[in-house]
């Protein structure tokens, strides 16, 4: 049995993960952008832009750490964001600067062409976007987050989330393409379709007709073509979805679903706006959905698209089958992947371990107050920064007032949430527990073996070269309560258990497949 390497794999894929984190978002690093226009009117002309809708940019030098890269394209970013703030007045507007623009080498540290600077919009805490993206990086790809001071023409607008784009070269990391179908699916707010077209709940993946141009006002294409493989998705999602294994990586969607619930992440696929998330189909044809946009994370946006926004009280104990139980159509998303057994059940599984690891165990205060204890004194010298001291001060724990609504404390959610959670029936049923997982090379096949409790049906799921997609297999029992399964060997193979019951599911590792068992043949 070779237990040892299945650790070691183990080990190796958290180390490629960790050495990824180049120093552009290390978190304890606060980077210097410096904007240079020649235009004395620079904004006047960025507002300009932004306000035809167009995505030209304006040419700037920009430093980065002391590094120069001239003839950058810089532009303004966001809807709210953006509008909300220039509207009352505010300086401290959001950028996007690309700065391989003209320069078509130029790269940041890591090989990076784009910076995302944000406002911190609608977050008093400061710390919604960067602590969110932390979490979701435990269990699916998702941009990473830090912090920025950024200069305009050596005038300092302020403290910004600097996030990392969800672009070619995050595709190329995580999933090992990036000329495949790539959509963001937000809606475009100015736009409407024909006539004869079913009117769409914004990117709600509802099959809304065979014609490409329905589907035009709710999702912005990003790669040259992909109308037809989009429009194919949503049908199966609508009309066959026991298909979707075959087109979706499931597993990912299922860790998506989760993260918003447990987080009260409504500004997302699951509230009112049904938006802010990515959909990218990779050279095996594979869908993966994508995270995306966090700041009103942790209940910065109360509507979940059915009725009045939730108090207080009901995002704390927010149904865990939102949609799923009023059986809202206009969500077939979830609708679909929930309708499964076996989805609804590892669904459950990545919910546990989101609440498990991160909120009742306290985690999540702790890398708060890390954050906090970094970037208090910015915010205190930021000259723009959108809310005062004493809302920044209070919003991790209380509730606060901006703009004439209220964004909830941090903790004040999530303590109680988590435990809301923890309480939930099916959350009291015994899970599946799985142990020994471990494999054996027999010729030209692996015998993958895991010792497993309280389970009526064990699954396998593997791939047999990196980013391939995985396949499910059942796996058998004999009277020792030692599953099985065998599977053709290759050069490297991927693999995961899930375990489950009547209620629940149980997977190992739990992170899966964010974290795998490996064998390398050597």
């Amino acid at each position: 049995m070779n237990r040892i390497l299945i650790i070691c794999s183990l080990w190796g894929f958290l180390s490629f993960a960790l050495q990824a984190q180049d120093k552009l978002y290390t978190l304890e690093h606060i980077v210097e952008v410096r904007i240079n226009f020649s235009e004395p009117n620079w904004h006047e002309l960025l507002d300009s832009l932004k306000e035809r809708g167009q995505d030209e940019r304006l040419i700037a030098d920009v430093n980065v750490d002391g590094k120069a890269y001239p003839n950058s394209g810089i532009r303004y970013k966001g809807n709210s964001s953006y509008f909300n703030v220039r509207n009352a007045g505010g300086r401290k507007l959001p950028f996007n600067i690309k700065v391989n623009f003209q320069e078509k080498d130029a790269r940041l540290p890591g090989g990076y062409e784009t910076l995302k600077l944000s406002n911190v919009f609608r977050d008093p805490s400061f710390i919604r976007e960067v602590l969110s993206y932390d979490i979701a990086r435990k269990y699916v790809p998702a941009p990473r987050a830090n912090y920025s001071r950024v200069y305009v023409n050596d005038d300092y607008m302020g403290l910004y989330n600097l996030s990392e784009s969800v672009d070619e070269d995050f595709l190329k990391q995580y999933y090992g393409s990036k000329k495949g179908v790539f959509f963001k699916c937000d809606p475009s707010w100015d736009q409407s379709a024909p006539g004869n077209c079913k009117k769409g709940n914004n990117a709600s993946l509802e099959f809304l007709g065979k014609d490409s141009v329905c589907y035009f006002p709710y999702y912005e294409i990003k790669s040259k073509n992909g109308w037809g493989e989009l429009m194919e998705l949503i049908n199966v999602i609508n009309n066959n979805p026991e298909a979707l294994e075959q087109q979706m990586n499931i597993n990912e969607a299922l860790w998506m679903l989760a993260y918003n619930n447990v987080m009260v992440n409504l500004d997302s696929y699951i509230g009112r706006l049904c938006h802010n998330y990515y959909l990218y189909q990779d050279e095996y044809n594979t869908w993966h959905p994508v995270l995306w946009d966090m700041n009103l994370c942790f209940g910065g946006f109360r509507y979940t698209g059915m009725g009045a926004p939730l108090s207080n009280e009901a995002m704390q104990d927010m149904s865990l089958f939102l949609h799923y139980k009023e059986n809202n159509t206009q969500r077939p998303f979830v609708l679909k992947l929930l309708g499964v057994s076996h989805y609804r059940k590892m669904y459950l599984a990545h919910v546990k371990t989101i609440v498990e690891e991160n909120f009742s165990n306290g985690w999540y205060k702790e890398r708060a107050n890390e954050i906090r204890a970094l970037i208090s004194e910015d915010v205190n010298k930021d000259p723009n920064r959108l809310y005062s001291m004493e809302l920044y001060e209070k919003n991790l724990n209380e509730t606060v007032r901006v703009d004439n609504s209220s964004i909830i404390g941090i903790t004040e959610l999530m303590d109680k949430r988590a435990e809301n959670i923890l309480a939930h029936p099916l959350m009291q049923k015994a899970p599946p527990v799985v142990s020994e997982v471990q494999h054996q090379v027999v010729g030209e096949e692996a015998i993958i073996t895991a010792s497993v409790t309280e389970a009526d049906e064990v699954w396998i799921y593997f791939r047999q070269e990196a980013f391939a997609p995985w396949q499910r297999q059942p796996m058998a029992a004999n009277e020792n309560n030692e599953w099985a399964a065998q599977i053709e060997l290759t050069e490297e193979v991927q693999y995961y258990v899930v375990a489950e019951n009547k209620y629940i599911a149980a997977l190992s590792p739990a992170r899966a497949a964010r974290e795998f068992y490996e064998i390398v043949v050597k």
